[in-house]
Parts: structure tokens; sequence; C-alpha cells
């Protein structure tokens, strides 16, 4: 299975992103109502950066500072991984597992177009085996569905 397919079983396709100068709260209010643990840091559009719940624990909250005050420049996370749709699941969960993320940016031939999560991926894999079982199981009984 790629990337690709992954984005596809999305049931939405949107990128929620924000801009550097914001705070950090205004990023937890995003993440808050897209239901989303990282959103990512685009300026003039490029990807910048992206910042996660980990961050806010990490750079934030440990570190005693005010979410109303602290801009998401100075916590983001700017060394952001990618893959490319046509890179196999199995890389991608090798690359979340080495650098210990959740979230994965996605470009189509160097164009931010998605991004994809632990669960995305976990998801995927179930749907997956759900339908080789499925199709298992039908050739076993003689029935084609």
């Amino acid at each position: 299975m790629q990337v690709y397919q992954v984005l596809a079983g999305k049931s939405f396709d949107a990128i929620w992103s924000i801009s550097k100068d914001k705070t950090v709260f205004q990023a937890l209010e995003l993440m808050a109502e897209k239901n989303i643990g990282a959103v990512l840091v685009i300026e003039d559009g490029a990807l910048i950066g992206i910042f996660s719940e980990r961050d806010y624990a990490r750079k934030v909250i440990l570190l005693g500072r005010a979410s109303r005050e602290t801009l998401v420049a100075d916590v983001m996370t700017s060394k952001v991984i990618t893959v490319e749709t046509d890179q196999k699941i199995e890389d991608c969960m090798q690359i979340m597992s080495d650098k210990h993320i959740r979230h994965l940016p996605v470009n189509r031939k160097g164009k931010l177009i998605g991004i994809i999560s632990i669960n995305d991926i976990v998801s995927a894999i179930i749907r997956e085996q759900k339908a080789h079982i499925k199709s298992l199981e039908s050739y076993i009984s003689g029935n084609p569905y």
C-alpha cells in the first residue's frame, strides 16, 4: 500500500494550517475545532513547520510558557519530514517509529497535498486486512462475494 491510497481513504482532504505569527492558543483552538493532533505552519505557500500536541506539552506547558502569548514560530518543529505519494506506508511507519513522530505531510512532485497520521496508516492497514480476509473467505467458500 502506498501513501496516496491512505490519503484516498481519508474522509476529507483539507490541509489545516496556521501562520507562524499566530499564538499557540490560536493553534490549539484550530486543532480542537478540527479534531486534529497537529497543524501545518505555512508561510507564502511553503511548509515551514508543524505544531503538534507534543510541541505544546514539551515546549509550552513544561517550560511554563503562556499559550496566549507564545507564538507558534517559537515552539513549532521547523525540520519537517515529508513523504511523497508513491512511498510505501511501511516506509512511513519506519520513519514515524525512528523519528518518534505521529504526522507526515505528503507531497506530490514537491507540492504539499495533505498530511497523514499514524492513525490514518493503522486505519488503512485494518481496511486492507479486512478486504483481504473477505476475499479469502469468499475464495474458500466458493462464493464470488
